[in-house]
């Protein structure tokens, strides 16, 4: 698809004023409570992310890559798929995997240095987080490719971000996924900066038309538009289950923070460009719509606020109380049977450890 009639943010269904708007190839319809769960993930992930930001900030936590901004495009994403779906994440989709069931302190537990890898991928049907940029969209398309001979009338969907698209991992991803007619959904969520780079330093031309190269349609959606990304993601994945193969999705959307904590913002952009996205912030959208439309009143958001300071407690406690791993854990899952290598390693480490005198002990 072209630009034409998408705008410059895509395919849109709620205003930044938060009045809703017709498309004519997209809409959505949600109960009452559907509009509130919307709300409530949104809600909840943006303080899973100010208390993670924080415990980094205090030494809690080795790192952290920031959400905010982008809940809408991620929690959107994630309710529009099924439960049998398979999510494969970079290390910024923490509203994915929220909705997709992953407990809070699972997502925190890597970033504190108590385990190796995360969470369970199969219990939730998303992969754990990566941090090699690009490698997970090739390990959508590869399970992707493998439900597809199985028979199953399931879907991937592949998150990563605009500074992706300019590695090889992500453009190979989009051959074998074209070429083989996988059931794959390629999301981007454009956050309009690679670290330091901004997007005109990634691609001349829109992303959502690269697909049309690769032989595959590609879509902008207003990425702070949770309804619209919601509709549009459930199309594409309906596409896939179909037989009708891949699309992109162009989720146009900002990162409000730094690209992690260990990055300044304030040294390559400006503060009126952070100014102005604050103005399309996705949850006071949501909510303004909900509100004019009696969805939900101040019960309700009382009722929030409170389970959201109950979930800033949980974190603060969690984290802090999570036991330090055995040094040996790391060798546990590298292989699935014993390798001589790991097992030498593994013997050098406890022998290292041995030769320390424990204090008090002659």
């Amino acid at each position: 698809m072209d630009d034409s009639g998408f705008g410059a943010t895509g395919v849109q269904l709620l205003t930044e004023q938060g009045v809703r708007v017709e498309h004519p190839d997209f809409a959505i319809s949600l109960t009452n409570e559907g509009f509130q769960s919307l709300l409530r993930d949104m809600t909840l992930v943006r303080r899973l992310d100010a208390e993670a930001t924080a415990l980094q900030r205090q030494g809690e936590l080795g790192l952290w890559a920031s959400c905010l901004g982008q809940e809408a495009a991620q929690v959107g994403s994630a309710h529009a798929m099924a439960a049998s779906d398979y999510a494969f994440p970079t290390y910024r989709e923490h509203g994915v995997a929220w909705v997709r069931g992953v407990p809070p302190l699972e997502m925190l537990a890597m970033l504190r240095g108590v385990t190796n890898g995360g969470w369970d991928p199969n219990r939730y049907r998303c992969a754990p987080s990566t941090i090699v940029i690009g490698n997970q969209v090739l390990h959508a398309v590869g399970y992707a490719m493998g439900i597809q001979l199985d028979g199953s009338q399931d879907a991937a969907i592949a998150y990563f971000g605009d500074g992706a698209t300019a590695q090889g991992d992500v453009n190979e991803a989009f051959v074998f996924a074209s070429v083989f007619n996988a059931p794959v959904v390629f999301l981007c969520q454009n956050n309009q900066w690679a670290i330091s780079q901004p997007t005109n330093r990634q691609t001349r031309t829109p992303i959502f038309e690269r697909a049309a190269g690769f032989g595959f349609p590609g879509i902008r959606v207003d990425g702070n538009d949770v309804l619209a990304v919601m509709a549009v993601t459930r199309y594409a994945l309906a596409r896939a289950r179909a037989g009708e193969g891949p699309t992109l999705i162009e989720a146009y959307t900002y990162r409000m923070a730094a690209h992690t904590t260990s990055d300044d913002p304030t040294r390559y952009r400006e503060a009126a460009e952070l100014d102005a996205w604050r103005q399309r912030d996705p949850i006071e959208r949501l909510r303004s719509y909900l509100t004019s439309e009696g969805i939900i009143d101040d019960d309700f958001l009382e009722g929030l606020e409170l389970e959201a300071n109950d979930l800033g407690e949980l974190i603060r406690a969690g984290v802090r109380a999570m036991p330090d791993p055995e040094p040996g854990a790391m060798f546990a899952h590298v292989y699935a049977e014993s390798h001589p290598d790991i097992d030498a390693q593994r013997d050098e480490l406890d022998a290292y450890l041995s030769s320390f005198v424990e204090e008090g002990v002659r």
